[in-house]
């Protein structure tokens, strides 16, 4: 396992170059490699020319020209996996490989993904450092959130382009997000720091779309779901660990005068600096096209057969400007407005992700303003979610496993509508909770009944991701990466904005007993009405999918 996380790492490919080829070498570098007889240059079915034997040497083409009868019956050799069971497709790697990689991945998320809130806990000395109201203090916040909509929209089908593969993406827009942290915390104002925050939201972004892709690539369709939501729940619970480690931060760096809001973002420059130097050599690449792509180089490189290609090389050889500007700015909004199904997913999510970053907002006001709890407490209510995110694991992953892989293992025919019952349980528990944190959040009422709530919300939304994600999937696959870039785009460009209008939702149409309960209960009536959305899919869904452009 060593070797090939080593060998197929960043630092591993780049190395393996630069001594051309002889460290962290390939079984095709080693000289006791026996080339197959197809990848020879002197190997070729001849049975087309034997057919026209009679023909001289010379035939005519289809656009009137004379070419070779030779060159005319020779055909590119395509490079394939050795077999079944070849150990070098990422597929076929042993289960304690794919968990170690899993796990990489889940620790990028995080290492990412919780930059969004760190900083929340010091907006009030953000405040007073630079004159400004609370909304203008989590513009950041915003930029970020927004930022990391934008990112897949560029960086994702790189990913999925062969020649660059994913691994090279997340180190190098990792090494970004690491450098960027620097100046964040050294920002002189506030207009220089919104602009930080949003590029370091874009190069952030792959980790947070691309990563599900990368579980896909070792994880064979059967268990799909599970393995996904194994990974999902480090990126979920990322946003809610940040205000947690950025309260502790701010209130214990402020020693010696120095600014204590400052070290939410040293503390990323640590860990997204220690995410590189570790992944950089450990993260294999997986993109399966890309592997082949690599293999096919090696080959001809060994046997000087140019004729040698694979899937990688053939697509990039037929892949215009014109097509790539469209995969890459087109499709996406086009999926968007022209399919009623990713329309309707794009709002659901973007509501599940509005209102947890509006708790950004609402926890403080609940548990500092009413019930006085100190920042670090404060920042420790937010472990609510992370249970609650959990605990719908918990939940979603036995049930999909019954539900998904077993009958997929047994040859059943699945459609899409199979995450739907799941979706529904989801859409029921997100307004129960947001209803119970709103309406128990008084000063007449313990702390606790509000943590019940935000757990209960937490575990409808971890559910609602993934069997709407799932859903999405499973429908659109051909146009995954425009689905998902559209996704990612409209939901964090929506529940960005959200907490820039968070604090004056709550509080002037809150009352004194009860604070957040009104401003809870737009949201709750709203994700009441959203359960519609899952319904509607389980009764009519193929019927949507008959009708679209899109989907499969």
């Amino acid at each position: 396992m060593t070797h090939t996380f080593l060998r197929d790492s960043f630092w591993g490919t780049i190395i393996n170059y630069l001594t051309s080829h002889k460290t962290f070498t390939h079984k095709e570098d080693e000289k006791s490699y026996v080339i197959p007889d197809k990848y020879l240059p002197g190997y070729k079915q001849i049975d087309e020319v034997e057919e026209s034997a009679d023909l001289e040497d010379a035939i005519e083409s289809s656009d009137g020209s004379v070419v070779d009868a030779k060159e005319e019956a020779s055909s590119e050799i395509i490079v394939s996996w050795d077999g079944e069971n070849d150990p070098e497709n990422p597929y076929n790697w042993p289960l304690r490989r794919k968990i170690f990689l899993l796990a990489e991945v889940a620790f990028l998320t995080v290492s990412v993904y919780m930059a969004s809130a760190i900083y929340t806990p010091g907006v009030d000395q953000i405040m007073a450092k630079f004159n400004i109201d609370q909304t203008k203090a989590t513009l950041p916040l915003t930029m970020f959130v927004i930022g990391y909509g934008f990112g897949p929209m560029f960086l994702s089908p790189m990913t999925e382009n062969a020649a660059i593969g994913r691994t090279s993406v997340y180190i190098i827009t990792l090494f970004i997000f690491f450098i960027l942290q620097i100046p964040t915390a050294l920002s002189t104002s506030l207009a220089g720091l919104c602009v930080l925050r949003f590029i370091s939201g874009f190069f952030a972004s792959p980790a947070l779309a691309t990563g599900g892709a990368t579980i896909g690539d070792i994880i064979t369709m059967p268990y799909m779901p599970v393995g996904l939501a194994s990974w999902a729940i480090g990126g979920v619970m990322g946003p809610s660990l940040g205000p947690l480690i950025g309260a502790v931060l701010v209130v214990r760096g402020g020693h010696d005068g120095y600014e204590s809001w400052r070290w939410p973002f040293w503390f990323m420059a640590i860990i997204s600096g220690t995410c590189f130097l570790v992944l950089g050599w450990t993260l294999p690449e997986t993109y399966g096209k890309t592997l082949l792509y690599r293999k096919a180089n090696r080959l001809r490189r060994i046997t000087g057969n140019q004729n040698i290609t694979s899937e990688g090389h053939i697509e990039n050889s037929k892949l215009t400007p014109k097509e790539l500007a469209i995969d890459l700015l087109y499709r996406p909004f086009e999926i968007t407005i022209i399919e009623p199904v990713v329309l309707s997913v794009n709002l659901y999510i973007a509501l599940v992700y509005s209102v947890m970053y509006l708790w950004f907002e609402g926890f403080p006001i609940v548990f500092v303003g009413i019930h006085h709890f100190t920042l670090v407490e404060m920042g420790v209510t937010y472990v609510s979610i992370m249970i609650g995110i959990a605990i719908g694991a918990a939940i979603y992953v036995p049930y999909m496993y019954n539900k998904f892989t077993k009958r997929v293992l047994r040859g059943e025919g699945v459609s899409p509508e199979l995450f739907m019952p799941m979706a529904i349980f989801g859409a029921i528990m997100m307004p129960i909770g947001i209803f119970i944190f709103g309406w128990t959040s008084s000063p007449d009422i313990h702390w606790f009944p509000p943590l019940i709530g935000g757990a209960i919300f937490a575990c409808g939304a971890f559910i609602i991701f993934q069997t709407l994600f799932n859903y999405l999937g499973a429908s659109f696959y051909r146009y995954l990466a425009s689905v998902f870039a559209s996704n990612a785009l409209f939901r964090s460009v929506i529940a960005g904005v959200f907490p820039l209008f968070g604090k004056p939702l709550f509080t002037n149409i809150g009352s004194e007993k009860f604070p957040v309960g009104w401003g809870s209960s737009i949201l709750g009536f709203i994700a009441v009405a959203m359960i519609s959305i899952p319904v509607y899919f389980y009764f009519h869904g193929p019927q949507l999918r008959a009708r679209s452009r899109y989907a499969n």
